[in-house]
């Protein structure tokens, strides 16, 4: 059976010295395994065809037979790795949280421990008669959150 480790290596020397990144590799009990990649600019398909052409290069199909998946992490897919939160600062996010709440908001900082996230609410200031919209900006931990992915709007 082909090591979800040993794909990872192959991507992973590949990618070194290019904007590129890995985001995930899956490797079923079959053999099928599907590489994600992403970059800051976004990935074009004859990036995936290089890429893939490396792995099929690594690997001995006559020792094990397998299927080859390998294209870049959708716009409908949550973050997996830092790389992609750093790609999205500036830019709006949806946010679920492992308590169940759900927030929009524009992603403004990422490190491995916490992104930054800034959102506008409606607030009645003491005295005022109306809300008014307030800008806010909190900070939560990655292990507090169960999926970030961005926002399309068209």
């Amino acid at each position: 059976m082909i090591k979800t480790t040993d794909i990872q290596k192959i991507v992973e020397n590949h990618l070194t010295g290019t904007e590129l990144f890995l985001v995930e590799v899956k490797v079923s009990a079959d053999n099928c395994i599907e590489v994600l990649v992403d970059s800051p600019a976004g990935i074009d398909l004859d990036r995936c065809v290089e890429i893939s052409r490396a792995i099929e290069g690594a690997l001995d199909r006559e020792a094990e037979d397998f299927e080859l998946t390998v294209s870049s992490a959708g716009l409908d897919l949550p973050f997996k790795v830092l790389q992609q939160y750093l790609k999205y600062i500036g830019k709006e996010v949806e946010v679920v949280l492992k308590n169940g709440k759900k927030l929009k908001a524009v992603l403004t900082a990422a490190d491995d421990q916490n992104i930054t996230l800034t959102y506008t609410v409606m607030k009645k200031e003491e005295g005022a008669k109306r809300k008014k919209p307030v800008t806010e900006t909190v900070t939560y931990a990655l292990n507090d959150i169960k999926t970030t992915k961005p926002v399309i709007n068209f």
